[in-house]
């Protein structure tokens, strides 16, 4: 289970969830397009958002500046389903992945909610998903909260090492793009996706 980075250094993985605003998604990947801040999303592939911002956001995926991680196809809480019903999800959204990004999002998944236990573990990991990645600190935007509260859990969160969780889903972070990386060069840090840390086996 992954919640921060390992070791001691100056790296921030700023990692972005759901799509639940096409808006949101395209904007965040242009922001990512003009100041090359690296970003790993995790993907609901339910929502449209995914399939719209497709040709901003593949050449970003395919430099590797964005990762794809896999948050399930619809965002159930996994806890409360069968496990057939966990694979599904996340065999559904490992497909859509495939299909519309050419990305095999393995082994990352991220649980909706943060909420797993034995049984998804197992059922994530018979499927290739063993890198549970959870998170040490959040922009809290999974609602809609004001621009100015969202600075201030970057000010407390984006710290060396940390994985920090926000939300592609409400527009006001949309706003402050030049604050949250105002304070990510005050600190000095250098953002990275999962792979740049923990790169996959199969690669040279």
């Amino acid at each position: 289970m992954l919640s921060g980075l390992p070791g001691e250094g100056d790296l921030l993985a700023l990692t972005v969830d759901d799509g639940v605003n096409s808006d949101v998604v395209r904007l965040y990947t242009q922001f990512a397009k003009d100041t090359g801040i690296r970003l790993t999303y995790f993907v609901n592939g339910t929502y449209y958002s995914w399939t719209d911002n497709r040709d901003l956001l593949r050449p970003l995926v395919d430099d590797g500046q964005i990762q794809l991680g896999n948050h399930t196809w619809s965002h159930p809480d996994l806890t409360t389903v069968s496990a057939a019903d966990v694979a599904e999800q996340l065999r559904r959204n490992h497909q859509f992945l495939w299909k519309t990004y050419g990305v095999d999002a393995r082994p990352y998944f991220r649980p909706p909610y943060g909420k797993h236990n034995p049984t998804v573990d197992k059922v994530a990991g018979d499927l290739g998903y063993t890198a549970d990645t959870l998170w040490s600190g959040s922009l809290e935007d999974q609602n809609v909260i004001p621009e100015d509260e969202i600075i201030k859990m970057a000010n407390r969160y984006f710290n060396p090492q940390a994985i920090v969780i926000g939300h592609l889903n409400h527009l006001p972070v949309t706003h402050i793009y030049g604050q949250l990386i105002d304070v990510i060069r005050s600190r000095q840090l250098r953002t990275v996706t999962l792979d740049d840390v923990f790169l996959k086996p199969d690669r040279t």
